[in-house]
């Protein structure tokens, strides 16, 4: 997936541009957001080659530009009538903004990676093809069903599961040993969780903390976290049709006292800000011992730690449970019938299982078809390093990422106000009365 906190200013262009308010968060950017096209020129036909803008964000740390350059020219060899033209827009909000824009201009892209919750936003924009008829029911029944759910909206598919993920807890092998943890062992439950973090807590003669047990961010997706500490207690927070949210039921109270007091009583995790782009960058350096991020990650930590770590499911309450998130394919409407065309081509071929696999193993993200895991490339390249099975194993206890209509503006209300409470300006309860509240009043008029 996914994510750091937007400027205010970036979410007023993006309010303007999607004809809202407010926006959802943005993730760290990386590359230019200059065009890049591919490499490899079309073989000469008669035929003009058909040209594909391709737009992309790039999210997580890692060679991500590079990838999608080698494969847009991959491609051209395969179909030389087709050229893909990657062009990078920054962040997932930054590259949001660019499409909403290009649409209103009636200048949209060919095809683009946005988030998967960016489907009522789009939905609203009347900018996106349906896909339901332009791939067999085989097709998508190869993806993970846990994938499919932010794809849809009722029976219709809108956009194809690509760069995706689910948040799992990266542990610091060595420095459990060091505190007189079990490094096989990591923390299967709230309790243990707390209790493995105190120890993992670590002062000087001053007092002053050195190293942290936890980190969860809690900035741009600090929404996302809750959601899963909510699906661990027992319950999501959105419906399927993305016109209701619980923000104010028990088990999400339940959840976010949890998650201050992580900070603020319990002293295992720093108070107040922990932006999303430093978490992994605390966790490699080895000021924390454990963190909770998206598995996009795992590439970067692999190539980046100088210790011994793992990856584990997130610890249950009442049970085990993660949202979903990362980045689906969309295909524009207001495009010529001959690039629709060759779009999905270009989607078909993104999502052959030898692509799926390497894609997974070079960037850290989902596979996101059953079959990838089925290759030789995936299964030998778990065998080597287990740790790239967990978010996949995962997928049974996950559920949709928080979308609804207006996303922007009640993503950004509810991260507003959770910010609010892990800075103690807030009280739980509060802050998610508040949530429904505003919510409630912005999603009223898509109930009808």
């Amino acid at each position: 997936m996914k994510r750091a906190l937007m400027t205010l200013s970036a979410l007023a262009l993006l309010g303007t541009a999607c004809g809202q308010t407010g926006s959802a968060p943005q993730s760290p950017a990386q590359g230019s957001s200059a065009a890049a096209p591919a490499s490899v020129e079309p073989a000469k036909t008669s035929d003009k080659p058909v040209e594909l803008q391709f737009m992309f964000p790039v999210a997580v740390g890692g060679p991500i530009t590079k990838l999608i350059d080698q494969l847009a020219a991959d491609f051209t060899k395969e179909n030389p009538n087709i050229i893909v033209k990657p062009v990078y827009g920054g962040s997932y909000q930054d590259t949001m903004t660019k499409v909403a824009t290009a649409v209103q201009g009636n200048n949209s892209p060919d095809l683009a990676v946005l988030l998967s919750t960016d489907l009522y936003s789009l939905l609203q924009m009347n900018a996106i093809e349906d896909l339901t008829p332009r791939f067999s029911k085989e097709y998508f029944g190869g993806f993970y069903e846990a994938f499919m759910g932010n794809t849809k909206s009722g029976d219709t598919v809108w956009s194809v599961p690509f760069q995706r993920s689910t948040i799992v807890m990266y542990y610091n092998k060595d420095l459990f040993k060091k505190a007189g943890l079990d490094p096989e062992k990591p923390p299967k439950n709230w309790t243990e969780l707390k209790e493995a973090a105190s120890k993992l807590t670590v002062k000087d003669g001053s007092g002053k903390v050195t190293q942290w047990g936890v980190e969860i961010p809690s900035t741009g997706y600090q929404y996302w976290m809750l959601q899963a500490l909510s699906l661990q207690t027992g319950t999501n927070i959105v419906s399927n049709d993305g016109k209701n949210v619980y923000f104010n039921k028990p088990e999400v109270l339940e959840s976010l006292q949890f998650y201050a007091d992580l900070g603020r009583k319990d002293k295992v995790m720093p108070e107040g800000t922990l932006e999303w782009a430093t978490v992994p960058s605390d966790f490699i350096s080895g000021k924390t011992a454990m963190m909770y991020h998206t598995t996009g990650n795992l590439t970067k930590v692999k190539t980046d730690a100088k210790f011994d770590f793992g990856v584990a499911m997130l610890p249950a309450n009442k049970k085990f449970g993660s949202p979903t998130g990362g980045g689906n394919l969309y295909v524009f409407k207001n495009i010529p019938e001959e690039r629709k065309k060759a779009a999905v081509k270009f989607i078909e071929f993104l999502t052959t299982p030898d692509r799926v696999a390497q894609w997974s193993i070079d960037t850290g993200y989902v596979g996101t078809t059953k079959a990838a895991y089925e290759t030789d490339k995936l299964k030998n390249y778990i065998k080597d390093f287990p740790q790239a099975a967990v978010a996949r194993d995962q997928l049974q206890y996950a559920d949709i990422e928080l979308s609804t209509y207006q996303n922007g503006q009640v993503t950004k209300l509810f991260n507003d106000n959770i910010q609010a409470v892990l800075l103690g300006q807030m009280s739980p309860k509060d802050a998610l009365d508040k949530s429904q509240q505003q919510a409630d009043d912005i999603l009223k008029n898509f109930r009808k």
